[in-house]
């Protein structure tokens, strides 16, 4: 009967492999990677003090979109450094403690974005189905508390989960295929039953992204009868663009993000270069596109934004 020792166990450091099949090109994909990061600092920095500094955009949508914006970036920053740095510097190695910190940190943020999509889809509801009540409903401590609300869901449901991988032991290998530290890519190089494990991740991937997606759906369904309900076809096109960039924000999230989710649980046949760079899509696109289409598609976000940019620029 083998034996193993606690180290054996209970690796110190993992290894980081990046994008398997893909390690000739690392450098090449950095670079798309790199600028991709840099604009989603820029682009959410940017909407945070717009949003903070103009007191006509403290309404419920762009409470919410701030706090969108901060769990972005959260979740990006928590992944590329380590991940720039492993395609720079053939960095590979990551503490054990430092993996268990990224994978609660995505996870529950990754959650908490989930909770904020569905927090403004509610906005949209009350906006139009009940536009007479909207700011005596979602007043500024509604907006707090479920803002409060969605961190403590986020934070309560994947608090187990580095708990969950740091009793696991882990005596087949410490090498990750991933450029970041996920909770399926840690399950699968475990050496014992993980079905309760996989199961309680599944639950909670149903009760939070799942639930919310399909409330999402189900408000778009009230609205859209509602909005079909308007005498004019300029009235219905003019309500329904004011939902044009929640729905592309959401399409944009959504999309990578269950395409990731699903191939790590069913997709065996899915080419693990194929996931992995998914994975990684997931993580830096949203972040970087949230904050352009909200300013390309918000006139207030725009127009402040561009007179910034035109202050700076002109000389003193």
């Amino acid at each position: 009967m083998s034996a193993y020792n606690k180290t054996d166990v209970h690796p110190s450091t993992f290894i980081l492999i990046g994008i398997p099949g893909l390690e000739a090109a690392h450098i090449w994909i950095s670079i798309p990677f790199c600028v991709v990061y840099l604009l989603a600092l820029l682009g959410n920095c940017s909407l945070l003090f717009i949003i903070k500094t103009d007191s006509s955009l403290h309404e419920p949508m762009y409470l919410f979109l701030c706090m969108l914006a901060v769990a972005d970036l959260i979740v990006c920053t928590t992944a590329v450094p380590k991940l720039l740095s492993l395609f720079w510097f053939q960095d590979r190695k990551i503490h054990f403690e430092a993996c268990l910190t990224q994978v609660f940190l995505i996870h529950s943020c990754s959650t908490m974005e989930s909770g904020f999509f569905l927090a403004m889809a509610f906005d949209r509801y009350v906006a139009i189905c009940n536009p007479l009540r909207h700011s005596a409903i979602l007043t500024h401590s509604v907006i707090g508390g479920i803002g409060v609300a969605i961190v403590i869901r986020g934070t309560v449901l994947l608090t187990p989960h580095p708990f969950l991988l740091r009793w696991l032991p882990y005596c087949r290998s410490n090498i990750i295929s991933h450029t970041y530290c996920e909770f399926m890519a840690l399950i699968k190089i475990a050496c014992a039953e993980t079905r309760i494990r996989r199961a309680y991740s599944l639950i909670v991937a149903f009760l939070t992204g799942g639930v919310d997606f399909i409330l999402i759906i189900c408000s778009y369904v009230l609205i859209l009868h509602t909005v079909f309900q308007l005498p004019s076809k300029e009235a219905r096109l003019k309500t329904l663009g004011t939902c044009g960039s929640h729905v592309c924000v959401i399409l944009v999230s959504y999309t990578p993000a269950f395409f990731s989710f699903l191939t790590h649980r069913f997709g065996h046949h899915v080419a693990p270069h194929v996931h992995i760079f998914v994975a990684n899509i997931y993580l830096l696109v949203p972040p970087m596109v949230n904050p352009i289409i909200y300013g390309v598609k918000t006139k207030k976000i725009r127009g402040r934004f561009l007179k910034i940019f035109i202050f700076s620029k002109t000389p003193k």
